[in-house]
C-alpha cells in the first residue's frame, strides 16, 4: 500500500475521530456511535484508524451518527481525494473495461516520456487487437464485472496511435516470461510476438528483455508506467494505484533504472523473442 495513500486514509481518520469527540451535546463513545449506525464497534475503530477504507454511505452514516450531517459532503470530498490514489477495480469496472482505457488514453496523450515495466504479460500499448482481447476476457471473469472487450480493444488500440508521436518516447522493459504465458490460445500468442518483433524498429520505442537467465538485483515484481517522471500508475489485483508523491515516484524510477541493467536490447531482444515464437511452435 502506497504512503501517500495510508497518510490520506489516516488524515480522514482523524477527521471522523474529531466529529464524534466533538458531537452536538455531548461527546460520543465509539460504542454509541456504531449503535446508531447499525455497525460493529471495531467498525468505528478501524475506520478512525485508518485500517479500513469508508464508503460514500459509511460517511453519510457516520457525520450523521455524530448529529453533524452537514459533515457528509467534506467527508466525501476527502475519499474522493483517497480514490485518486487507489482506485478498486470493483468500482473502475462497474461500467466495464472501455472507460478505463479511456481514463488511461487522456494520460498518455498528456505525457511525452513513458518508462515502464512488465512481468507478466506484453505491454498494452504494444499489444495486438486479439491479445488484448484475451485480457480484458480474462479480467472481466476474475473480477465479476461487465463483459465489454470489444469496445475496450478499441479504446486500447486508438492509444497505440501515441507510438507514432515524434515527440514522445516510450522506454519499456519486460521479463521474458511475459513473452512465454499462455494467457491466450497459441496463435493468438504467435501474432503477439510478431508484434513485438516489428515494435523494436520503431524510433519512439526502447524495447528491452529481461531474460529468464539474467542476474537481478530485486525481484521482477509488479508492473507499472512511469509518466513524465511525475506519475506513477500500478496495477494490483484489488485495484490501480496512482502514485504522484515525489519520494514514491523517486522509488519507481529507481526501481525501472534498477531493472534495465539486466535488460537486452536490439538484436539480443529480437533474438529472445524469436526464440519464443519457435518454442511456440514445437509445442
Amino acid at each position: 500500500m502506497s504512503t501517500d495513500y495510508q497518510q490520506a486514509r489516516e488524515a480522514l481518520g482523524l477527521r471522523l475521530r474529531d466529529l464524534r469527540v466533538n458531537a452536538p451535546g455531548s461527546r460520543l463513545t465509539g460504542s454509541e456511535l456504531a449503535e446508531r449506525a447499525g455497525w460493529a464497534q471495531s467498525k468505528v475503530s478501524r475506520l478512525e484508524r485508518g485500517q479500513q477504507t469508508a464508503t460514500a454511505e459509511d460517511l453519510e452514516a457516520f457525520a450523521k451518527g455524530c448529529g453533524q450531517p452537514e459533515a457528509a459532503d467534506e467527508l466525501k470530498g476527502m475519499l474522493r481525494s483517497i480514490e485518486s490514489r487507489i482506485r478498486p477495480w470493483r468500482r473502475q469496472l462497474a461500467g466495464g473495461h472501455r472507460t478505463v482505457q479511456q481514463v488511461h488514453n487522456r494520460e498518455h496523450a498528456a505525457a511525452k516520456l513513458f518508462r515502464g515495466w512488465e512481468p507478466a504479460m506484453v505491454m498494452g500499448i504494444l499489444q495486438t487487437p486479439d491479445y488484448a482481447r484475451a485480457i480484458f476476457h480474462r479480467y472481466a471473469e476474475l473480477q465479476g464485472t461487465p463483459q465489454d472487450a470489444e469496445a475496450a480493444v478499441r479504446a486500447r488500440m486508438r492509444r497505440q496511435e501515441t507510438l507514432y508521436d515524434s515527440t514522445k518516447r516510450f522506454h519499456i522493459i519486460m521479463w521474458e516470461a511475459a513473452l512465454q504465458a499462455l494467457i491466450c490460445p497459441p496463435s493468438v500468442l504467435a501474432a503477439q510476438l510478431d508484434r513485438l518483433t516489428g515494435a523494436i524498429g520503431l524510433d519512439t520505442v526502447e524495447l528491452g528483455i529481461v531474460p529468464l537467465t539474467a542476474s537481478l538485483k530485486i525481484p521482477p515484481a509488479t508492473g507499472f508506467w512511469v509518466y513524465d517522471d511525475q506519475r506513477v500508475i500500478v496495477e494490483t489485483w484489488h485495484a490501480e494505484l496512482w502514485v504522484d508523491e515525489a519520494a514514491n515516484v523517486r522509488t519507481y524510477l529507481r526501481t525501472w533504472a534498477t531493472l534495465r541493467e539486466s535488460a537486452v536490447y536490439g538484436a539480443d531482444a529480437h533474438n529472445i523473442i524469436n526464440a519464443a515464437r519457435r518454442a511456440l511452435t514445437a509445442r
